[in-house]
Protein backbone atom coordinates (compact mmCIF):
# COMPACT_ATOMS: atom_id res chain seq x y z
CA UNK A 1 0.00 0.00 0.00
CA UNK A 2 1.29 3.45 -0.91
CA UNK A 3 2.30 5.94 1.76
CA UNK A 4 0.10 9.02 1.95
CA UNK A 5 1.58 12.52 2.10
CA UNK A 6 -0.41 15.68 2.78
CA UNK A 7 0.62 19.02 1.25
CA UNK A 8 -0.55 22.04 3.25
CA UNK A 9 0.12 25.02 1.00
CA UNK A 10 -2.05 27.94 -0.11
CA UNK A 11 -0.04 28.68 -3.26
CA UNK A 12 -1.71 26.67 -6.03
CA UNK A 13 1.33 26.50 -8.32
CA UNK A 14 3.64 25.29 -5.55
CA UNK A 15 1.07 22.77 -4.34
CA UNK A 16 0.58 21.35 -7.85
CA UNK A 17 4.33 21.17 -8.44
CA UNK A 18 4.91 19.23 -5.23
CA UNK A 19 1.98 16.93 -6.01
CA UNK A 20 3.36 16.14 -9.45
CA UNK A 21 6.76 15.14 -8.05
CA UNK A 22 5.30 13.11 -5.20
CA UNK A 23 2.98 11.17 -7.51
CA UNK A 24 5.88 10.59 -9.88
CA UNK A 25 7.61 8.85 -6.95
CA UNK A 26 4.53 6.72 -6.22
CA UNK A 27 3.08 8.46 -3.18
CA UNK A 28 -0.61 9.07 -2.58
CA UNK A 29 -1.24 12.80 -2.12
CA UNK A 30 -3.80 14.78 -0.13
CA UNK A 31 -4.00 18.58 -0.41
CA UNK A 32 -5.07 21.32 2.01
CA UNK A 33 -4.99 25.05 1.38
CA UNK A 34 -5.22 26.32 4.97
CA UNK A 35 -4.64 25.13 8.51
CA UNK A 36 -8.29 24.42 9.31
CA UNK A 37 -8.74 22.29 6.20
CA UNK A 38 -5.50 20.51 7.12
CA UNK A 39 -6.97 19.53 10.49
CA UNK A 40 -10.01 17.98 8.82
CA UNK A 41 -7.95 16.25 6.11
CA UNK A 42 -5.53 14.88 8.68
CA UNK A 43 -8.29 13.24 10.70
CA UNK A 44 -9.81 11.79 7.52
CA UNK A 45 -6.70 10.48 5.77
CA UNK A 46 -4.08 10.10 8.54
CA UNK A 47 -1.06 10.76 6.28
CA UNK A 48 2.40 9.41 7.09
CA UNK A 49 4.07 12.75 6.33
CA UNK A 50 2.96 16.38 6.02
CA UNK A 51 4.69 19.03 3.93
CA UNK A 52 3.66 22.17 5.80
CA UNK A 53 3.81 25.82 4.78
CA UNK A 54 3.92 28.23 7.72
CA UNK A 55 2.14 31.31 6.41
CA UNK A 56 -1.37 29.93 5.91
CA UNK A 57 -4.83 31.50 6.04
CA UNK A 58 -7.29 30.73 8.87
CA UNK A 59 -4.79 28.74 10.94
CA UNK A 60 -1.04 29.19 10.63
CA UNK A 61 1.38 26.34 10.03
CA UNK A 62 2.83 26.86 13.52
CA UNK A 63 -0.61 26.61 15.11
CA UNK A 64 -1.48 23.55 13.05
CA UNK A 65 1.74 21.82 14.12
CA UNK A 66 1.10 22.72 17.76
CA UNK A 67 -2.40 21.21 17.46
CA UNK A 68 -0.94 18.09 15.86
CA UNK A 69 1.70 17.50 18.51
CA UNK A 70 -0.68 18.33 21.39
CA UNK A 71 -2.77 15.41 20.18
CA UNK A 72 0.30 13.29 20.98
CA UNK A 73 0.31 12.30 17.33
CA UNK A 74 3.89 11.17 16.79
CA UNK A 75 3.36 8.69 13.98
CA UNK A 76 3.18 11.46 11.37
CA UNK A 77 6.32 13.29 10.23
CA UNK A 78 6.35 16.97 9.29
CA UNK A 79 8.59 18.82 6.85
CA UNK A 80 8.21 22.58 7.10
CA UNK A 81 8.43 24.38 3.77
CA UNK A 82 8.63 28.13 4.26
CA UNK A 83 9.92 31.44 2.96
CA UNK A 84 11.01 32.16 6.54
CA UNK A 85 14.71 31.51 6.14
CA UNK A 86 16.37 32.79 9.30
CA UNK A 87 18.12 30.47 11.72
CA UNK A 88 15.70 31.64 14.41
CA UNK A 89 12.71 30.55 12.30
CA UNK A 90 14.26 27.16 11.58
CA UNK A 91 15.07 26.51 15.22
CA UNK A 92 11.55 27.56 16.25
CA UNK A 93 10.01 25.21 13.68
CA UNK A 94 12.10 22.25 14.76
CA UNK A 95 11.35 22.91 18.41
CA UNK A 96 7.62 22.95 17.65
CA UNK A 97 7.96 19.38 16.43
CA UNK A 98 8.96 19.50 12.75
CA UNK A 99 11.25 16.70 11.56
CA UNK A 100 12.86 18.81 8.83
CA UNK A 101 12.84 22.39 7.52
CA UNK A 102 13.25 23.50 3.90
CA UNK A 103 13.26 27.11 2.73
CA UNK A 104 11.65 28.57 -0.39
CA UNK A 105 12.58 28.73 -3.20
CA UNK A 106 13.39 25.02 -3.31
CA UNK A 107 14.36 22.34 -5.80
CA UNK A 108 11.59 19.70 -6.10
CA UNK A 109 14.15 16.90 -6.39
CA UNK A 110 15.79 18.05 -3.16
CA UNK A 111 12.39 18.05 -1.47
CA UNK A 112 11.81 14.46 -2.61
CA UNK A 113 15.20 13.49 -1.19
CA UNK A 114 14.22 15.03 2.17
CA UNK A 115 10.88 13.19 2.08
CA UNK A 116 12.62 9.88 1.43
CA UNK A 117 15.17 10.52 4.19
CA UNK A 118 12.52 11.38 6.78
CA UNK A 119 10.40 8.35 5.87
CA UNK A 120 13.43 6.08 6.14
CA UNK A 121 13.71 7.17 9.77
CA UNK A 122 10.04 7.25 10.66
CA UNK A 123 8.13 5.18 8.11
CA UNK A 124 8.12 2.04 10.24
CA UNK A 125 5.92 3.88 12.75
CA UNK A 126 3.41 4.77 10.06
CA UNK A 127 2.00 1.36 9.30
CA UNK A 128 -1.72 1.98 9.06
CA UNK A 129 -4.74 1.46 6.85
CA UNK A 130 -7.06 4.45 6.48
CA UNK A 131 -10.46 4.32 4.78
CA UNK A 132 -13.10 7.06 4.99
CA UNK A 133 -11.89 8.44 8.32
CA UNK A 134 -11.42 5.01 9.91
CA UNK A 135 -7.79 4.29 10.77
CA UNK A 136 -6.31 1.02 12.02
CA UNK A 137 -2.70 0.83 13.23
CA UNK A 138 -1.47 -2.76 13.56
CA UNK A 139 1.77 -1.90 15.39
CA UNK A 140 -0.08 0.07 18.06
CA UNK A 141 -3.13 -2.19 18.10
CA UNK A 142 -5.27 0.93 17.86
CA UNK A 143 -8.38 1.93 15.93
CA UNK A 144 -9.40 5.57 15.39
CA UNK A 145 -12.64 6.91 13.95
CA UNK A 146 -11.73 10.46 12.95
CA UNK A 147 -10.54 11.87 16.29
CA UNK A 148 -11.90 9.18 18.61
CA UNK A 149 -10.28 5.98 19.84
CA UNK A 150 -12.47 2.92 19.20
CA UNK A 151 -12.11 0.22 21.84
CA UNK A 152 -12.21 -3.21 20.21
CA UNK A 153 -11.45 -6.75 21.31
CA UNK A 154 -8.62 -8.81 19.85
CA UNK A 155 -10.89 -10.67 17.43
CA UNK A 156 -12.74 -7.50 16.45
CA UNK A 157 -9.38 -5.87 15.68
CA UNK A 158 -8.24 -8.83 13.57
CA UNK A 159 -11.53 -8.92 11.71
CA UNK A 160 -11.55 -5.17 11.00
CA UNK A 161 -7.90 -5.23 9.88
CA UNK A 162 -8.63 -8.07 7.46
CA UNK A 163 -11.65 -6.24 6.05
CA UNK A 164 -9.76 -2.95 5.65
CA UNK A 165 -6.88 -4.65 3.89
CA UNK A 166 -9.38 -6.10 1.43
CA UNK A 167 -12.10 -3.48 0.90
CA UNK A 168 -15.14 -4.17 -1.29
CA UNK A 169 -14.43 -7.92 -1.39
CA UNK A 170 -17.08 -10.37 -0.18
CA UNK A 171 -15.95 -12.96 2.37
CA UNK A 172 -17.98 -15.93 3.50
CA UNK A 173 -18.35 -16.71 7.18
CA UNK A 174 -16.12 -19.75 6.66
CA UNK A 175 -13.33 -17.59 5.23
CA UNK A 176 -13.60 -15.14 8.13
CA UNK A 177 -13.57 -17.96 10.69
CA UNK A 178 -10.40 -19.30 9.05
CA UNK A 179 -8.72 -15.89 9.43
CA UNK A 180 -9.70 -15.36 13.07
CA UNK A 181 -9.57 -18.94 14.34
CA UNK A 182 -7.02 -20.77 12.13
CA UNK A 183 -6.79 -23.79 14.44
CA UNK A 184 -10.43 -23.96 15.47
CA UNK A 185 -12.42 -23.82 12.22
CA UNK A 186 -14.31 -27.00 13.02
CA UNK A 187 -15.57 -25.81 16.39
CA UNK A 188 -16.37 -22.13 15.75
CA UNK A 189 -19.93 -21.46 14.58
CA UNK A 190 -21.16 -18.99 11.99
CA UNK A 191 -23.00 -16.98 14.62
CA UNK A 192 -19.66 -16.19 16.30
CA UNK A 193 -18.71 -14.13 13.23
CA UNK A 194 -22.19 -12.59 13.18
CA UNK A 195 -21.68 -11.49 16.80
CA UNK A 196 -18.30 -9.90 15.99
CA UNK A 197 -19.83 -8.08 13.03
CA UNK A 198 -22.70 -6.78 15.16
CA UNK A 199 -20.32 -5.42 17.80
CA UNK A 200 -18.05 -3.82 15.20
CA UNK A 201 -20.98 -2.11 13.54
CA UNK A 202 -22.05 -0.64 16.87
CA UNK A 203 -18.56 0.81 17.32
CA UNK A 204 -17.67 2.12 13.86
CA UNK A 205 -21.04 2.96 12.32
CA UNK A 206 -22.05 5.87 14.48
CA UNK A 207 -24.27 7.78 12.05
CA UNK A 208 -27.60 6.28 10.93
CA UNK A 209 -27.49 8.61 7.91
CA UNK A 210 -24.31 7.01 6.58
CA UNK A 211 -24.24 3.69 4.67
CA UNK A 212 -22.99 0.73 6.66
CA UNK A 213 -19.24 0.16 6.38
CA UNK A 214 -19.67 -3.58 6.88
CA UNK A 215 -22.47 -4.79 4.64
CA UNK A 216 -24.24 -8.14 4.50
CA UNK A 217 -24.29 -9.80 1.09
CA UNK A 218 -27.25 -12.15 1.23
CA UNK A 219 -26.32 -15.78 0.69
CA UNK A 220 -22.59 -14.97 0.45
CA UNK A 221 -21.25 -13.26 3.56
CA UNK A 222 -19.91 -9.80 4.39
CA UNK A 223 -17.83 -7.07 2.80
CA UNK A 224 -16.29 -3.81 3.98
CA UNK A 225 -17.49 -1.00 1.74
CA UNK A 226 -15.46 2.15 1.16
CA UNK A 227 -15.98 5.25 -0.93
CA UNK A 228 -12.25 5.99 -1.32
Amino acid sequence: MKQTIMIVEDDTMIRQLIRMYLEKHDYDVVEATDGEEAQHKFLTYRPCLIILDLMLPKLSGEDFLTWLREKEEQTVSVIMLSAKASITDKIAGLRLGADDYITKPFDPNELIAHVEAVLRRTGQFCQKVVLDGLCIMPRKGEVLLYDQVVNVTKHEFQLLYYFMQNPNIVFSREQLISQLYPNEEQTVMDRTIDAHIKKLREKIETSPAQPKRIQTVRGMGYKFVTNT
